[in-house]
């Protein structure tokens, strides 16, 4: 088990759950980028901005408050993140519409969702203000699906 020493991060359930933050913001913005090659949509290119913008923000709030605990940045897996990719490539080559793009985000958003929610639920211990980040990604990937929904 890790040790750190924060009196901004009470416990180790926060430090996990700020790990799983981070990569799943991760995750959220690599998908993004994916997508972001395979659509000359201007629609779907400025709801992507905007939700580029948003992970990357909730991104730097979670590795500050691991940074201030002397916490580990936890990286998606290799195995997850090749997996998206070579999803993506495939799919969008097969059919490069705005519709197919947006099924894909929202297939990762509701991945990102079960993610989070099941961090929460694992991670009951954690400190409030990382259950407050972990609400903020969930909100985002919620608030990001039903933007989606009109170019599905």
């Amino acid at each position: 088990m890790e040790v750190f020493m924060s009196r901004n991060i009470e416990n180790h359930d926060s430090v996990l759950l700020l790990q799983d933050c981070i990569a799943g913001c991760k995750m959220a913005l690599e998908s993004m980028d994916d997508i972001r090659e395979h659509t000359d949509d201007k629609q779907l290119r400025e709801l992507i901005d905007k939700y580029y913008d948003e992970h990357t923000g909730l991104s730097v709030d979670c590795r500050d408050m691991l940074d201030k605990a002397g916490a580990d940045i936890k990286e998606p897996g290799v195995f997850a993140k090749m997996a998206a990719k070579l999803q993506t490539a495939m799919k969008m080559a097969v059919n490069d519409d705005q519709s197919q793009a947006a099924k894909l985000l929202t297939e990762g958003c509701n991945m990102g969702i079960e993610t989070i929610s099941g961090s929460l639920n694992e991670y009951r211990d954690a400190d409030s203000k990382s259950v407050a980040i972990a609400e903020r990604l969930r909100t985002l990937e919620e608030k990001m699906v039903g933007d989606l929904q009109p170019l599905l």
